[in-house]
């Protein structure tokens, strides 16, 4: 088995900076399990704890059926393979690769079999016997990633392996990965902040900020039923529109959605789903409406100006508010009207971000209870950070 569970992981600084909260993770085996977010969100704090190399605050870790949340790095069967490499400068590509066998004392001939079967997975027999100094970028990576997978480890950690190179060797080493993980036999768990990254490789995607949890689901999934308006706002290119601070109204037998002079009426799909309606129809609620550009198109109700054009996409200025709209025939300086495919909307509540629609039959189920998560609100999620500093009398103690 190359299954791996988290069960609350906790990792609090002494300072109360809250790297991870409350992580819960269940994965199958062989998945590609990526963690997306940004700096600071907990990505490589999560590798780590994982690994061993950082202890846990609280919570259990357990890795192919075992609880490892105490083991020592070498004894919880995992590779870990950093942003940066870290080869030997002395050592050839062979021993450079070798190397973790050797210092387990594995067989000669299980040394050979193994570096040999990695180098031609990643494509370095040409340089086997090179040192690093004589290798390109793109071939020290893959050295660094081949000393990982000799030693056939149940997990395998990579945290921004990509990190630093340019777009060519990016998109060469990333298929490289693919194409190992498809050969192998352990769970990859893949850490980055580019959104593309995550959703063309990712069985199932992770999505963390500031140490929480926000939502744990398949690439389309997070696409199609974000969990909260950060999650909609961050898959996706290019970034979802929103309009903030509008309400629910309604006018006879249509509801609508609207702020300032955007009025957008609810379809049916869209009622239908909005199970808490009643609570936001004609009240004091506000709501924050999701739009995404693909979404978004010339015509409409919507009377705005177009402000900027990129490569097939234009930004268009209306009622105060700024729409990207996916289009390569809208001209900068230009009146336009716009609208939007309603039944296509994400409605979140404007206080807890938190979406106000329920999952219908597009939602495809992938047998994880981590899909039925939901995240913490905004306001809860500050005072659980503000509740984990060190208190003031405390500090005072400490410096005694």
């Amino acid at each position: 088995m190359a299954s791996l569970k988290l069960n609350g992981v906790d990792k609090i600084y002494p300072s109360g900076t809250t790297a991870l909260y409350d992580i819960n993770l269940e994965t199958d085996e062989k998945e590609f399990i990526v963690i997306l977010g940004s700096d600071g969100s907990g990505k490589t704090s999560l590798l780590r704890v994982i690994a061993g190399l950082d202890e846990l605050s609280s919570g259990d870790i357990t890795v192919g059926g075992k609880d490892v949340t105490e083991a020592d790095p070498k004894d919880r069967d995992i590779a870990m393979i950093f942003r940066s490499n870290t080869l030997s400068p002395t050592m050839t590509v062979f021993d450079n690769l070798a190397f973790g066998l050797k210092i387990r004392k594995a067989p000669q001939t299980v040394i050979e079999q193994r570096v040999k079967a990695a180098a031609n997975i990643l494509g370095l027999n040409e340089v086997l016997y090179r040192k690093p100094k004589a290798l390109t970028a793109a071939q020290k990576q893959r050295t660094a990633i081949g000393r990982a997978i000799v030693r056939e480890p149940k997990l395998y950690l990579f945290d921004e392996p990509l990190s630093g190179l340019d777009e060519n060797l990016q998109a060469e080493l990333l298929n490289v990965i693919v194409n190992m993980q498809a050969r192998m036999e352990g769970t990859f768990l893949y850490t980055t902040k580019n959104v593309a990254e995550a959703m063309t490789v990712g069985t199932r995607i992770v999505v963390l900020k500031n140490g929480f949890l926000q939502q744990i689901d398949t690439p389309a999934n997070l696409y199609d039923y974000p969990a909260n308006a950060y999650v909609a706002f961050l898959i996706g290119s290019p970034t979802i529109n929103f309009i903030n601070n509008a309400k629910i109204i309604r006018e006879g037998e249509t509801v609508y959605a609207a702020e300032g002079n955007i009025k957008l009426a609810l379809p049916e799909n869209i009622v239908k789903r909005f199970s808490a309606l009643q609570d936001y129809v004609n009240g004091d609620r506000h709501i924050i409406i999701g739009i995404r550009p693909e979404d978004m198109s010339e015509g409409g109700d919507i009377e705005g100006a177009v402000t900027g054009v990129g490569e097939g996409v234009a930004e268009v200025e209306a009622d105060g508010h700024s729409f990207t709209v996916v289009s390569d025939k809208l001209k900068k300086g230009e009146k336009t009207k716009i609208s939007c495919d309603a039944t296509r909307l994400y409605l979140f509540d404007g206080e807890t971000r938190l979406t106000l629609l329920q999952r219908d039959e597009g939602y495809v189920e992938n047998g994880f209870a981590d899909s039925k998560f939901v995240p913490r609100t905004f306001n809860e999620e500050e005072e659980i950070k503000e509740k984990l500093k060190p208190s003031k009398d405390n500090k005072k103690k400490k410096s005694r």
